[in-house]
C-alpha cells in the first residue's frame, strides 16, 4: 500500500503508520532530565551553603558576643550597647579614631587610583625605553615582605618630616598597593580597542581627552575595584600605623582596638575587643555590597582579550 492511499483514508499498515505518525518529542523525557540536573547541582549548593556559613559564622559571632552579657567587660547585665560605650569613650574617643581611619582610607584610595590610572593609561598605550623593566621592577614590590620595609619607610619619613603623621602613612601604604592597582589598570586599559582611541584622536582630541572622556569611562570598573582594595587595606592596616605613628590622637581605629584590648592590667576586654571588630568590619561589609557589581566585572577586565 502506497503512502498517497493511506493518507486518502484506506487502511494502514504498520509500516505505513510508522510513516506517517509524527515522531513524539518531549513530554515524559523532560522529567528525568530535571531530576537529573537537580541531582548534580545539589552537591554544589550543598557545598557553598556550606562554605557560607563557615565564613559567616564568626562575623555572626562577633556581633552577638558584642551585645551580649560577658564578665569582666561594661555588659554585665543582659543584652546592650556597653561594650560600645566603653569603645566610644576610650581615650580621645571612637570619633577621633574614625577620622585618623578615614583620612587614611580616602587618601590612600585617591593617590592610588590617580598614579595607577596614569601608569597603567602609559604602560598600555605609549612606548617608551625601559617600558618592561619598569613595570616589572613595581611589580617587584610584592616580592619583598611588608614588615622589611616598615623601618627604612620610617627612616625616609623622618628625613623628610613626616613622620608620626597621617600623611605619611597614607603615603605608604599606596606604596603597598601600587603592584597590584599598576597590574589591574594596565590589563584593564589593553582591554580596549585600540581603535577607539584612534578614532576619538582623528575626531581631534588630544591623549589627555582621550583619556578623560573616552577610556576612563570604559575602565570604570577596573577603577572601582582598585579604590575598593585600595580601602580595605587602608581601613584594616595594622603594621604601618603601629611602626609610624607615636601620638594617640592620630592612632587609627584598628591601632587604637589593639590598645584598648589590654588597658588594664593586661586583661583583655573581648567585649569592646567585639564591639571593635564590627565598627571596623561594617563600612567594608557594605562598600563591598555595593561595589560588588563593578568589582566582579573589574577583575573579568581583559580576561578575555584576544
Amino acid at each position: 500500500m502506497s503512502l498517497t492511499t493511506a493518507r486518502r483514508g484506506a487502511p494502514a499498515t504498520d509500516s505505513t503508520t510508522a510513516i506517517v505518525a509524527p515522531h513524539h518529542r518531549g513530554g515524559p523525557t523532560k522529567r528525568p532530565t530535571t531530576i537529573a540536573g537537580i541531582a548534580l547541582r545539589t552537591p554544589y549548593w550543598v557545598l557553598t551553603a556550606a562554605l557560607a556559613l563557615l565564613f559567616l559564622y564568626p562575623l555572626i559571632w562577633t556581633a552577638i558576643s558584642s551585645v551580649s552579657p560577658l564578665a569582666g567587660t561594661n555588659q554585665t547585665d543582659g543584652w546592650g550597647f556597653g561594650n560600645y560605650i566603653t569603645l566610644a569613650n576610650y581615650q580621645a574617643g571612637i570619633w577621633v579614631y574614625l577620622f585618623n581611619s578615614t583620612f587614611v582610607s580616602l587618601l590612600t584610595v585617591l593617590l592610588t587610583l590617580t598614579i595607577s590610572l596614569l601608569g597603567g593609561y602609559a604602560f598600555a598605550r605609549f612606548r617608551f625605553p625601559g617600558k618592561d623593566l619598569l613595570f616589572l621592577s613595581t611589580l617587584a614590590i610584592l616580592m619583598v615582605p611588608y614588615a622589611t620595609l616598615l623601618i627604612p619607610l620610617y627612616v625616609l619619613l623622618n628625613t623628610v618630616g613626616l613622620s608620626n603623621s597621617l600623611v605619611g602613612v597614607a603615603l605608604v601604604l599606596t606604596m603597598f598597593q601600587l603592584p597590584f592597582s599598576m597590574f589591574m589598570m594596565r590589563i584593564s586599559f589593553e582591554s580596549i580597542p585600540r581603535e577607539l582611541d584612534e578614532a576619538a584622536m582623528v575626531d581631534g582630541c588630544s591623549a589627555w581627552t582621550v583619556l578623560w572622556r573616552v577610556l576612563v569611562p570604559a575602565v570604570k570598573p577596573g577603577l572601582i575595584t582598585v579604590g575598593l582594595f585600595a580601602f580595605l587595606a587602608a581601613w584594616n592596616d595594622f603594621m604601618a600605623p603601629l611602626i609610624l605613628i607615636n601620638d594617640s590622637n592620630k592612632m587609627t581605629l584598628p591601632l587604637a582596638i589593639s590598645n584598648l584590648r589590654g588597658q588594664v592590667q593586661g586583661v583583655v576586654d573581648y567585649g569592646a575587643t567585639e564591639a571593635g571588630v564590627v565598627v571596623l568590619a561594617l563600612p567594608c561589609i557594605l562598600l563591598f555590597l555595593i561595589l560588588q557589581r563593578h568589582y566582579v566585572r573589574g577583575f573579568m577586565s581583559g580576561a578575555f582579550k584576544g
